[in-house]
């Protein structure tokens, strides 16, 4: 896991306008939820949860947003890319009926456990919140699994409002045995607080700066020293609640606190 194994890139989707899918050969065992780290040659490394898990090939999801994924998104079949995992620690499926709720990009971490969920025979609810329409994916790989309902702010497609109030309402009106999430972090602490006022299984994959991978720098810590690329990046509820600052505040490149805002 220290070094990079470089392979070429078999094929890349695009999945909206600022959002790819690149596909890679990888024949090991992985789990929904675990992350790889990327090398992109000659710019940076960094963490990418799968987004899929086919035969002998998995494929990761990914906005442009910086320097390295500007880079990456410009990548084409045969490219070459450094890959370092499977790791971390993945989801969890519990229960007969889950509720899978992502906000923004959210949805390409928690993909695959949908997929399982399915394998498994569960019945599955999924919410997808986004800004505007333009800003969906997946959408219709979603609504081949299970119930779909897409939220967006600005009501271009589906319902208009937030993922985490359509959450509540599903959590209040029907028995959900486990909920799996991942997005904005303000988000998620809603879900999480609610869940824990109706004892309901929860787990969340946050996002913290991941330098090492290994667990040994310490930059992705939350809580009392627990490390998203060890501990992580899926945690349940109870050792959620005890972060302090889960839906509070996370650390930049420098260690500096930024503090999180609601919407």
């Amino acid at each position: 896991m220290n070094y990079p194994r470089f392979v070429r890139i078999t094929r890349v989707v695009r999945e909206n306008r600022n959002v790819k899918s690149i596909f890679f050969p990888f024949e090991s065992s992985i789990d929904p939820g675990q992350f790889f780290m990327i090398t992109i040659p000659g710019i940076d490394e960094i963490p990418m949860s799968v987004s899929r898990i086919l035969d002998k090939e998995v494929s990761i999801t990914f906005r442009k947003v910086g320097d390295a994924t500007e880079r990456l998104f410009g990548m084409r079949e045969g490219d070459i890319i450094g890959i370092r995992g499977p790791l971390g620690n993945g989801f969890r499926i519990e229960g007969d009926r889950i509720l899978f709720v992502a906000g923004g990009t959210g949805i390409a971490s928690i993909a695959p456990a949908v997929d399982l969920a399915k394998e498994l025979g569960k019945d599955i609810i999924v919410v997808i919140g986004a800004r505007t329409r333009e800003d969906l994916f997946f959408l219709e790989r979603m609504k081949k699994i299970g119930k779909l309902m897409v939220v967006t702010d600005d009501g271009s497609a589906g319902r208009k409002g937030l993922a985490s109030d359509v959450a509540k309402e599903i959590i209040e009106s029907n028995k959900v045995d486990q909920v799996i999430t991942c997005g904005p972090e303000m988000m998620m602490k809603k879900i999480l607080d609610l869940c824990r006022e109706r004892s309901v299984d929860f787990q969340a994959s946050v996002e913290r700066y991941i330098k090492c991978g290994l667990g040994l720098c310490g930059q992705c810590c939350i809580g009392e020293g627990l490390r998203v690329c060890i501990e992580g990046p899926v945690f349940d509820g109870d050792t959620l609640a005890r972060c302090a600052d889960f839906g509070h505040y996370q650390r930049d490149s420098s260690g500096r606190r930024v503090y999180l805002k609601d919407g």
